[in-house]
């Protein structure tokens, strides 16, 4: 398994995933921002993950529940009877995240989602294994990721609230690398909700080249092809450094079916 140390290295290096159509990944994202599901935002993912033809990968890691390889702990708000095949991908020990017969299902997976809870216990448990590796081919081969509240903090480069004493800590040593779904990026949620919306600042004022994205309960950011689409109820929040100016706010909204691009950091029409 990748140490640690290594794996930060790559926070700081601007990637060109978002710079050329062949580099990019040709799948989805769906980054949830916690609470309700709309049936908009879940149609989508199954839409994305191809439904009846798909498979589905739900990774509870997340939560807290020790016995979670059972098909019961799928939520029903994922609708599972709409695909063609569900599997429950779960372990704490990377020593058995990072073996073939692991990540089997992962081969013929066409949508994943991550359920919410501690994003560190999902991080601890994968990083730098072969697991993380494979959820990284679904993406990239035209797959859907998905997942809400800690599920969405994990598709970021920059994990957020990673320490596992407490979720109030933004920047915990140890804990600071995401998957990377999304690069140069750091992703919180329960934004307004829980008026946390302040808190995203300061680790983009210590990381300034990070796009910082604080998404609102009950609301979605869907990336396609560069492109973020907003869904669901409320809004998103962008803090990006590259647009302060002294006395400005530090952050901007996207309204639901607003379009951003992810390379340039500017609205689309």
């Amino acid at each position: 398994m990748k140490s640690r140390t290594l794996a930060l290295l790559s926070l700081f290096v601007i990637p060109s995933a978002w710079s050329g159509e062949d580099s990019a990944p040709k799948g989805h994202l769906i980054i949830h921002g916690g609470g309700q599901l709309t049936t908009e935002v879940i149609d989508r993912f199954i839409e994305l993950g191809r439904g009846a033809e798909g498979h589905l990968i739900y990774v509870p890691t997340s939560n807290g529940d020790e016995d979670g390889t059972s098909l019961s702990t799928v939520p029903g708000y994922l609708r599972p009877e709409k695909f063609g095949k569900v599997s429950v991908l779960h372990t704490r020990d990377p020593k058995i995240a990072d073996t073939e017969g692991f990540i089997e299902p992962l081969k013929t997976a066409t949508a994943v989602w991550f359920s919410g809870g501690r994003q560190w216990r999902t991080m601890d448990a994968y990083l730098g294994t072969k697991t993380a590796a494979a959820f990284q081919a679904v993406y990239r081969r035209g797959g859907v990721i998905g997942g809400s509240s800690a599920g969405a903090t994990v598709q970021g480069s920059f994990l957020v609230r990673g320490a596992p004493e407490g979720n109030q800590v933004m920047m915990a040593e140890g804990h600071l690398e995401g998957f990377g779904f999304l690069p140069d990026s750091a992703i919180d949620q329960h934004a307004i909700v829980r008026k946390r919306l302040d808190d995203m600042i300061p680790v983009i004022e210590t990381h300034p080249h990070l796009l910082g994205i604080a998404i609102d309960e009950a609301t979605a950011l869907e990336v396609s092809g560069g492109c973020a689409r907003v869904l669901g109820k409320t809004k998103v929040a962008i803090f990006d450094a590259q647009r302060w100016k002294k006395g400005q706010p530090r952050y901007f909204f996207l309204e639901k079916g607003q379009r951003f691009a992810l390379a340039t950091r500017q609205l689309l029409p």
